[in-house]
């Protein structure tokens, strides 16, 4: 497997439609970065957050999550409490490759004031807007800004096509469009 840099995402988003919409450059200016850059490309968290609370004194329960647990949120800054978390969704719609592997990490900036985004792999043929979890470590309230930078994803090709991918076994979290819980 390799890493792969710009100029082959840039390639594979025009002639495969494999991130949608696409930044061909990394935009700074006032805002926490996304889009394309050396190896990778950063994704924008949406406006769209699920906020967990425990008013109902539950446990989290990854075959069971109980969405009364969940506050929806729409708006262009979402507040993460102290010690909690929030889903939320890619602005970016991904189809992967059936030869591509791919791995998302929190972005610096987030990590620094101890807000950290979940390490997730997107696997060969998966398609869909990425739901990623924002962990709030702090004891203080957090800020997310909607439509910026909130993951880096790095993509890697392998020098064989894998015997099945994740659209051959129909994989539960294939073509999300929203943010998704978790599914059994």
């Amino acid at each position: 497997m390799s890493i792969k840099p710009d100029h082959w995402i840039r390639k594979m988003c025009r002639e495969h439609g494999m991130i949608e919409p696409f930044e061909e450059k990394l935009v700074r200016t006032g805002v926490i970065s996304y889009g394309l850059s050396s190896y990778g490309y950063d994704v924008r968290v949406a406006d769209e957050f699920k906020i967990f609370t425990n008013v109902n004194s539950t446990v989290v329960d990854p075959k069971n999550l109980d969405p009364k647990n969940m506050i929806d949120f729409k708006g262009d800054v979402c507040i993460v409490p102290p010690n909690s978390f929030a889903l939320a969704r890619t602005v970016e719609y991904f189809r992967i490759p059936r030869n591509v592997l791919t791995i998302t990490v929190g972005k610096s900036t987030y990590a620094r004031c101890g807000i950290i985004t979940n390490v997730t792999p997107f696997e060969p043929e998966w398609e869909g807007h990425v739901t990623l979890e924002i962990s709030n470590t702090t004891p203080l309230p957090a800020k997310i800004y909607a439509n910026e930078g909130l993951a880096q994803v790095l993509f890697f090709e392998a020098h064989e096509v894998c015997e099945v991918s994740y659209k051959d076994r129909g994989g539960k979290y294939q073509a999300q469009t929203g943010i998704t819980l978790p599914r059994l």
